[in-house]
């Protein structure tokens, strides 16, 4: 048995402690409650937005990019293909509103393999928390630069003459059902962020998914002028399907099978890559 010293708190003077009495006034002071996986996952998702905070390089691709993108494809290609950049901008602006929402969620899978490179994960994985919420974090943390992006593009249209016949509900609307699939397609790259050893590699191989994706859509002409073999496709694509429902709830149309069709991929692809992200991250 060996013994120490400590101060009493009433006289001030040096008492012997056991390693006994220790043990015991350990065992009967009450650990605080475990946290719950909501928690949990909220602090992960404010850890995310403080790194936004001390490096704001990082919402530049939420606004300096979806600016360039509106204008650019605007005046390029308005009067062309619709013999007005107002018109066209009717068209273009839900399009293009889901072409950068869906390419910004990239950047979730170069976040954790950033984190896996310099070791924090090996930290998250010893706390007793709720295994799924660092991953749940990271993507909750972005539904607020997917929010971000919406809300900049969307008063640039504006400004330009973009007129939702939709209102503010059809709006919000498409704007909620853009960044719930967003939420979805992001498990996509938190798989490769785990797989892939360096951001470089995710980054690559990200663009390569995405970009076809979203060319190959209705963001920027209507399907019926493309090639018999190729509408096939592009009709069936899940992009096509959420361009389709944000435009039309935005044009007030409220087109319940396209809606149905977004939320149904969204949650396919949660069925599909969640558990394998989660199964990687475990034996990670």
């Amino acid at each position: 048995m060996t013994t120490a010293t400590a101060r009493e708190p009433q006289t001030g003077e040096l008492a012997p402690v056991t390693t006994e009495s220790l043990a015991d006034l350990l065992v009967a002071r009450e650990r605080p409650p475990r946290p719950s996986a909501w928690s949990t996952s909220l602090a992960f998702g404010w850890r995310a937005m403080l790194k936004i905070k001390h490096v704001p390089e990082q919402l530049f691709d939420v606004t300096a990019f979806p600016i360039m993108m509106v204008l650019m494809y605007t005046y390029l290609f308005g009067g062309a293909l619709a013999g007005s950049t107002t018109e066209y901008l009717q068209f273009l602006l839900p399009g293009i509103l889901v072409m950068n929402v869906v390419m910004i969620t990239m950047y979730t899978g170069v976040s954790v393999n950033t984190d896996i490179d310099k070791g924090v994960f090996d930290r998250f994985r010893t706390l007793p928390i709720w295994r799924p919420s660092a991953m749940v974090g990271y993507l909750l943390g972005d539904m607020l630069r997917y929010a971000l992006a919406s809300a900049v593009m969307l008063t640039l249209g504006l400004i330009l003459g973009f007129r939702p016949e939709g209102g503010v509900t059809g709006v919000l609307a498409g704007v909620a059902l853009l960044i719930a699939f967003s939420f979805a397609f992001s498990w996509i790259w938190t798989m490769f962020g785990l797989m892939l050893r360096t951001e470089k590699s995710v980054m690559g191989v990200s663009m390569m998914v995405i970009f076809p994706l979203t060319f190959l859509s209705n963001i920027f002409v209507d399907p019926k002028t493309m090639p018999g073999w190729l509408q096939a496709f592009v009709n069936n694509s899940p992009i096509t399907h959420l361009a389709s429902a944000v435009r039309g709830l935005m044009a007030g149309d409220w087109p319940a099978s396209e809606v149905a069709w977004s939320l149904g991929w969204g949650a396919a692809l949660l069925a599909v890559f969640g558990p394998v992200t989660m199964r990687l991250y475990n034996r990670k």
